[in-house]
Parts: C-alpha cells; sequence; structure tokens
C-alpha cells in the first residue's frame, strides 16, 4: 500500500518514520537516581536511613539547591553537596550493664543520657544505641532502664507497663518536708498547653497515682521513696510540685535557679516479667537494681 500526501519539511524525522534511523532513548534521557541512593554511593559512611534525615533536615544540596526529598531523581553528574551542622559533644557517662542475656539488656542509666533521640537527627548518645527503647527515662534521671534486643520481646514488656503489671521504684530529694511522711498523691495530670513540653495537675487530665514514703529528713531537704501506679510522662515531678516539695535540680518544675548539676531523681528498682531461656521454658519475675547514688545522702551529713 502507497500512501500519498504532504511531505516531511524535516528530512531527518521522515528516516526515522522510514525505519532507517532509530532513535537511542538512553542518549536522548540519560539515566536518573533517587537522590538518598546517590548519596549511599558518595557517603558509604552513613547508613541509608541516616542519609534520608539529613535530606529532610535540609542539608542536602544539589546544584545549588536544597533538596528535601530522598526520593528526587538526578543524574550522577549532578552537583550533591552535604554539610551537616556541628553539635557540640556531649560529655555523658555510658550506662553501666545490669544483667544481660538473649532476649534483654538490664542498664543503669547515667544522669544526662538521652532516651531517644531529638530530631531527625542527633549527634549524641542515646539508650537506643544499645537495644530497642521499652520504655524511657528524662534525661537528668538516672537508674535502671530494660531494654529489648528483638520487636517480640519489646512486645511483651511493653505490655506490662501498659496493663500496670512492671512495677518500679524511685527516690528523690526534694526540696522541704511534705505535711505527711507516707501518702497516696492521686492528681491527674495533663499536657500544659501554656508550655507545651510540660504537664501540670488538672482536673481533666488523666488518672495518675503516686505513693510516697518519707526515708530521711532535716526539713531544708527530705530523701523520698516514691512508687508510681500510672505512669505519665513527667509524673513525680508534677506531683511532688503540687504539694510543695520539689525535686531538686529541677529548674523546670522546681527552682529555676538551682545550682545543682542533675535532678535528684533515681529509678531504684524495676520488678518486671522476661522471656525464659528458649521458648519451650516459662517466663521470668525478675526485680532489677541500681544503687542510689551517694550524692542524694551528702543532703543530709552533719
Amino acid at each position: 500500500m502507497i500512501i500519498t500526501g504532504k511531505k516531511f519539511s524535516k528530512p531527518a524525522m521522515s528516516r526515522v518514520i522510514n525505519g532507517d534511523v532509530v532513535l537511542n532513548s538512553d542518549e536522548e534521557k540519560p539515566e536518573k537516581f533517587r537522590l538518598d541512593h546517590l548519596l549511599v554511593e558518595a557517603y558509604p559512611d552513613y547508613n541509608r536511613s541516616v542519609l534520608q534525615k539529613f535530606i529532610r533536615s535540609g542539608y542536602i544540596m544539589v546544584d545549588g539547591q536544597v533538596v528535601t526529598k530522598p526520593n528526587a531523581q538526578y543524574e550522577k553528574t549532578a552537583n550533591i553537596q552535604m554539610t551537616i551542622p556541628r553539635q557540640p559533644a556531649k560529655k555523658t557517662v555510658p550506662p553501666t550493664i545490669i544483667y544481660e542475656d538473649e532476649h534483654v539488656k538490664v542498664v543503669d542509666k547515667p544522669s544526662g543520657l538521652l532516651s531517644i533521640a531529638k530530631g531527625d537527627y542527633c549527634a549524641e548518645p542515646t539508650l537506643e544505641d544499645h537495644g530497642l527503647l521499652v520504655h524511657r527515662l528524662d534525661r537528668d534521671t538516672s537508674g535502671v532502664v530494660i531494654l529489648a534486643k528483638d520487636e517480640e520481646t519489646r512486645g511483651m514488656l511493653r505490655r506490662q507497663f501498659q496493663e500496670r503489671k512492671a512495677h518500679k521504684v524511685y527516690y528523690a530529694v526534694v526540696e522541704g518536708r511534705p505535711k505527711l511522711d507516707e501518702a497516696k498523691i492521686d492528681l491527674p495530670i495533663a499536657r500544659n498547653y501554656n508550655h507545651h513540653t510540660t504537664f501540670r495537675v488538672d482536673p481533666n487530665g488523666k488518672e495518675s497515682t503516686t505513693f510516697y514514703k518519707v526515708i530521711k529528713t532535716n526539713d531544708n531537704y527530705s530523701l523520698l521513696e516514691l512508687r508510681p501506679v500510672t505512669g505519665r510522662t513527667h509524673q513525680l515531678r508534677v506531683h511532688l510540685q503540687y504539694i510543695g516539695t520539689p525535686i531538686v535540680g529541677d529548674r523546670v518544675y522546681g527552682n529555676k535557679n538551682n545550682s545543682q548539676k542533675r535532678l535528684f531523681l533515681h529509678a531504684h528498682e524495676l520488678e518486671i516479667t522476661i522471656p525464659g531461656p528458649t521458648k519451650e521454658s516459662n517466663n521470668i519475675r525478675k526485680t532489677f537494681e541500681s544503687p542510689i547514688p551517694k550524692e542524694f545522702y551528702e543532703f543530709f551529713e552533719d
């Protein structure tokens, strides 16, 4: 069959249509790759997850423009630059191992160590560096923390905290002396919407219960044993502030001009059930302890 009619004004295109010339699509469109994949190749010291956080945080420039999407497509010839702002190194003492088996690791967290990284990128060490996080302690709180080594164990441990089957004992040095030497604080807690990172006693808040007992006192300071029933964020700090005895060193809920170097709150004991050594063996109920720091007793020396 012969088709006649309009002639092509571009001879080159007519040769393509006639099959005399084959266009090379690869030459017309150079291959492109995901930005995070290109970074993995260029910066092998970082894994892909960390590099994706760098991208989202605005630390990557491509051809002079900041790019925040890990899946953005670029050629290998693109000019990619990574600039990570240096964070001041924090001197933190690594946690001491109290107990370890194939399922869990129990550590004595020092005051000053973060439980979980803040933001997309955190240069300082955290508890997450040592295992899967099950529960948290505030940065300035010291004491017993249990970590899981696999997701199944983490789920088992977390359920115990949620169902209040994990029992904890804390010690705190507070300012002054409570009116009662032993009592139950049963006051609901809610987020303080005037300061979103803090909490307060609020009748519309969540149920929060703490038992306390005075162990030592000189009227200026008291050493308290604390047994929280619930596990609200900042619960002990908020409850003790409310009854007029804030924790020493608490610059959020206590004396903001306090010269103490740490928060005098310590997780002394954790009672919890952990998996047995084999799938066929029974679970084991154990109690782990961290000694009360010696500086807690210095307030009561003659």
